[in-house]
């Protein structure tokens, strides 16, 4: 049940879909008697995607939960093991075309290869179902080891559990595979800005994690400069809107122990 009504209701917390949603309601209301409603429904859709497509709002709210974890500090010395989290790979994409298919957070991949070979006795396991709500038969663990293999990592050094759909069952379902003891150490990768509630749903759980986060949206000289095209923008403003609602859903649900971990 908090899977499907996750799906449901972060469809309409997407700020690009309500506003859309405002302009297509207040346009046939010009033609009614409420015209001065529709009018006021289709200016404030308008300028919120304005607002949020071109300005660097998008990039200040991603810059928050960026920030939250620095890069990992390989002083402590090599750790026993490291989890990845999915959202990098399109499964369906990947079995129709017959080769490992990569989105815009790549680098939760990618950033493998160099971990395992700097870290040739850790453990690797990768937790990607499918999150989907309609269709999405194929996991991401059904697809991704061809990639793995082509980075060289032995098969034996990867578990796969494909049976997660958030990140709450990531969580709940890599500690049950790997059944962590108390003094091994183990890595987080994902995405910097969903590494908050990634780690926060992980030692929730008592799966003591170390954040080791990757794929950076935003810098520093990107928080006062606006978006050249509409559409990346509200794809960026609609990542961080997404994840900061995110945080709240996982605290009022007892998934994290902290609003902000």
């Amino acid at each position: 049940m908090f899977f499907l009504l996750s799906k449901i209701l972060g469809f309409f917390a997407l700020p690009s879909n309500v506003m859309l949603l405002m302009g297509l309601v207040g346009a046939p209301l010009l033609f009614t008697p409420r015209r001065r409603l529709g009018g006021g429904l289709v200016i404030a859709s308008l300028l919120g995607l304005a607002v949020a497509g071109w300005s660097p709002l998008g990039n200040l709210l991603m810059a928050g939960l960026e920030d939250r974890f620095p890069p990992w500090d390989a002083s402590r010395g090599a750790p026993d093991g490291i989890i990845v989290l999915g959202g990098a790979v399109s499964p369906d994409l990947s079995r129709l075309r017959g080769s490992v298919a990569l989105n815009e957070s790549a680098e939760r991949i990618t950033a493998i290869a160099d971990l395992a070979r700097r870290f040739p006795a850790a453990r690797i396991v990768f937790s990607g179902g499918s999150g989907r709500l309609l269709g999405g038969e194929v996991a991401e663990a059904d697809v991704v080891l061809p990639l793995f293999e082509s980075f060289g990592i032995a098969r034996d050094r990867v578990l796969l559990e494909g049976r997660a759909r958030n990140t709450a069952e990531n969580a709940r379902f890599a500690k049950e595979l790997v059944q962590p003891k108390p003094d091994e150490r183990w890595l987080l990768v994902t995405s910097a800005y969903h590494m908050p509630r990634a780690w926060g749903a992980f030692h929730r759980q008592g799966f003591a994690v170390e954040a080791y986060p990757v794929d950076w949206r935003a810098g520093p000289g990107d928080l006062a400069r606006p978006f050249t095209a509409l559409s990346a923008g509200l794809a960026r403003t609609d990542a961080a809107v997404h994840e900061w609602l995110g945080l709240l859903a996982y605290r009022l649900t007892g998934q994290t122990a902290k609003l902000f971990p």
